[in-house]
C-alpha cells in the first residue's frame, strides 16, 4: 500500500495531542428537580457536555452506578431510581444537535416532574453544582506520517490523549469525527473501512481504557487484512 507525498493533504502528519480537564464552577446550583430543570434550560451548553462525558477523563473515587452526572444525582441526591435511569437512557452520541440533545434531558425531567405528586427535594449537601470543564491541551511531540505507523503506538497513548481526539475531536469536526477518522479521510480511499469501523463506535458506554483498545485493535486488524 502505498501513500502519496504530492497531495498536501495526505503528507499531512497526524499530531498526537494530550490533556486535561480543569473544572470550573458555573455559580448555578439545583436543591430540587424543578430548580434543575430551569437551569439545564439555560445552562451553557459547555455545561451539559461536562456532565455527560467529563467523568471518563476525571474518573470518579466510588464506582458510578450510573453514566452521567445527572443520573447520578437523581440516584443519590433526589433517590428517584426511575428518573435516573431514564437520564442514562439519553444518549449524547444519538445527537448532532446539541440543543436537541439540552431538550431532550428537559423533556424527560419534565415529564418527570408531572408524574410526581411532590417536587422531589435533596438534602441541603446534595446540592447539584453545575459545572463546565476548561481543556488544557499539550503537544506530546509524537507525528505520524503514514497509518500503519499508528499501530505501535496505539495501545500506550495516554487517556489524556483518546480523550482529546476521540471524544473532544466530535465538537471540533464538522463531520462530529474522531480526529482518527477525520485524518484517514485525506489518507486516500483506501482507509475507507477503517474509517468507518472507527466512527462506529460508540463511546458513551466505555473507559478511556476501554477505547484505546479498541481503537488499537481495530488499526491492528485493518492492516492485517490489508496484508493477506
Amino acid at each position: 500500500m502505498t501513500e502519496s507525498t504530492a497531495d498536501p493533504v495526505e503528507a499531512t502528519p497526524f499530531a498526537v495531542r494530550d490533556c486535561a480537564l480543569i473544572s470550573l464552577t458555573t455559580g448555578l446550583k439545583a436543591q430540587n428537580l424543578r430548580e434543575f430543570c430551569d437551569i439545564l434550560r439555560r445552562i451553557p451548553l459547555e455545561s451539559i457536555e461536562h456532565h455527560l462525558w467529563g467523568r471518563l477523563l476525571q474518573p470518579r473515587f466510588d464506582e458510578p452506578e450510573y453514566n452521567n452526572d445527572f443520573a447520578s444525582w437523581a440516584y443519590h441526591g433526589l433517590h428517584d431510581k426511575t428518573l435516573a435511569e431514564r437520564l442514562s437512557m439519553v444518549l449524547p452520541t444519538d445527537f448532532t444537535d446539541q440543543e436537541a440533545l439540552r431538550q431532550e434531558l428537559v423533556e424527560v425531567l419534565e415529564e418527570r416532574l408531572d408524574q410526581c405528586e411532590m417536587v422531589p427535594w435533596a438534602k441541603g449537601e446534595q446540592q447539584f453544582h453545575f459545572l463546565r470543564s476548561q481543556i488544557v491541551v499539550f503537544d506530546s511531540g509524537l507525528r505520524f506520517s503514514r497509518p500503519v505507523d499508528l499501530v505501535p503506538y496505539l495501545a500506550n497513548l495516554s487517556t489524556g490523549s483518546i480523550y482529546y481526539h476521540f471524544i473532544d475531536a466530535r465538537n471540533r469536526t464538522a463531520e462530529r469525527w474522531d480526529d482518527f477518522s477525520a485524518w484517514l479521510a485525506g489518507c486516500g480511499p483506501e482507509y475507507h473501512l477503517l474509517r468507518e469501523r472507527l466512527c462506529g463506535v460508540d463511546p458513551y458506554f466505555s473507559s478511556l481504557q476501554n477505547i484505546r483498545q479498541i481503537v488499537a485493535e481495530l488499526f491492528q486488524t485493518f492492516f492485517e487484512e490489508a496484508a493477506q
